[in-house]
């Protein structure tokens, strides 16, 4: 079950396996890399990469002055900074951006940077709009540079195993998907602190609305912007995206045909017009790759189980695999050759002499085949303590950069995973089913 992008290690319990990734660095090249956004993602996803051999860190745009400030605390007093990202995009002794931004920048900063010449790791969604897109993939194969998107899912351990789990046939024949994000607390539901100096003469909050319609300064609307339907895409882009990335890798799949999403402001009313509760329902066509399969999604950001949690679960003919985050379990079922009779069966409305005849003929059709099922042994797959999937995304974004490695998650399946996300978001604006082409990657 070993392969590319992970191998196994026996533990002790037969059915007990720990996941190892086979994820390295490929080089050590120095690359230079520029921050546009130093927001909370923007910190990890930089603390992450400098983990990488050669990697540096060169200069970091964000538009609030406090968070220029801090990284200069974090990076040193001459470390570069800007609150115009078109500094950092050209400046020649930077090779990549990590584009850290709200969802309403993320096409025109990634166009841009790749025409400046620049590779392109884009937080996702890769998009905020469903129509976007295509700009990217043209720009970036006009450009030649690399291009990944940053929902580490496609580079997990779990994932890339899970994928092969299926390959092998273990479970049968792929019927179905239930994949969902729970989340209770007020910070998951992006209520984020504010700081107490954010005014017009810290945040340019101008430039920050860019294209979005114009309103009056908010500090709200910038350090939790996403809660607005105009700078961000809600549960939908942010973590139903997440699901997808995951779906998509595990079947090699070009995304859905129809999706269809209910979903309505429950709990969060504070403000905001983004959904904090999200069911959705998609219908996978028969490709070259797998056959047709439905999948069931849904983001609760007001759970009041309180467990919170996220899982994708893999239902096949014969058996199931269960994914949480960084591991997943196995559990397979063989049924009986034999159909049984009697319990809550016709049978038992026989007469008498039928029940006779059916008797000796289910006996000398089927013998002494078992019927019903029986249960497999459960296997279970954990990542090791400390393990993170996000530097192993990162160590693939930089692999392509030295050595033009493949990109699983690049600009086009960036948008195959987003634009059906966002589809929940339009499905339940516009109350209907919408109809996507996952291969001209198109509403239909």
């Amino acid at each position: 079950m070993a392969g590319l992008g992970t191998s196994l290690q026996t533990k002790a319990e037969e059915n007990s396996m720990q996941l190892q990734s086979a994820i390295k660095v490929s080089a050590n090249d120095r690359i230079r890399i520029g921050l546009i956004g130093a927001g909370i993602i923007g910190h990890y996803d930089t603390d992450t990469a400098l983990k990488v051999e050669g990697v540096e860190l060169a200069g970091a745009c964000d538009l609030y002055s406090g968070r220029l400030d801090y990284a200069k605390e974090k990076w040193g007093k001459d470390f570069y900074t800007t609150k115009d990202y078109r500094e950092l995009l050209a400046r020649p002794d930077i090779d990549a951006v990590l584009i850290c931004t709200p969802d309403h920048w993320h096409e025109k900063m990634a166009v841009d940077a790749l025409k400046a010449g620049k590779h392109v790791y884009c937080e996702k969604p890769m998009i905020q709009q469903i129509h976007e897109g295509h700009a990217i993939i043209d720009a970036q194969k006009a450009s030649g540079k690399v291009l990944q998107v940053g929902s580490q899912r496609a580079s997990s351990v779990a994932i890339l195993e899970a994928k092969k789990i299926l390959e092998s046939g273990m479970i049968g024949e792929l019927t179905y998907i239930q994949a969902y994000c729970d989340r209770t607390d007020t910070r998951d539901a992006w209520n984020y602190s504010i700081p107490r100096d954010a005014t017009p003469d810290t945040v340019d909050f101008d430039r920050f609305l860019g294209h979005a319609p114009k309103v009056d300064f908010d500090a709200k609307r910038f350090f939790r912007w996403r809660n607005y339907k105009d700078y961000g895409t809600g549960a939908a882009g942010d973590l139903i995206v997440h699901l997808l990335t995951g779906i998509h890798t595990i079947t090699d799949s070009y995304g859905p045909e129809k999706v269809y999403g209910i979903g309505e402001l429950k709990y969060w009313k504070d403000g905001r017009d983004a959904y904090d509760i999200i069911n959705a329902l998609m219908s996978y066509p028969e490709t070259d790759q797998h056959k047709s399969f439905q999948v069931y999604t849904r983001v609760n950001l007001c759970d009041g189980e309180g467990k919170g949690g996220f899982g994708i679960k893999i239902f096949g003919t014969d058996g199931v695999i269960d994914i949480g985050w960084n591991d997943f379990k196995v559990k397979t079922l063989k049924r009986g050759d034999a159909p049984g009779f009697g319990g809550y069966d016709s049978y038992s409305s026989f007469s008498k002499k039928q029940k006779e005849e059916f008797k000796k003929w289910y006996e000398s059709t089927y013998g002494s085949a078992r019927s019903g099922h029986e249960f497999g042994k459960e296997f279970s797959f954990d990542a090791p303590k400390g393990y993170d999937d996000r530097l192993d995304h990162l160590i693939v974004f930089f692999n392509g950069i030295r050595t033009g490695s493949n990109i699983p998650e690049d600009a086009s399946f960036g948008l195959r995973a987003a634009a059906p996300s966002l589809a929940c978001n339009l499905s339940i604006d516009l109350q209907r089913p919408i109809a996507w082409d996952p291969v001209r990657m198109k509403l239909i």
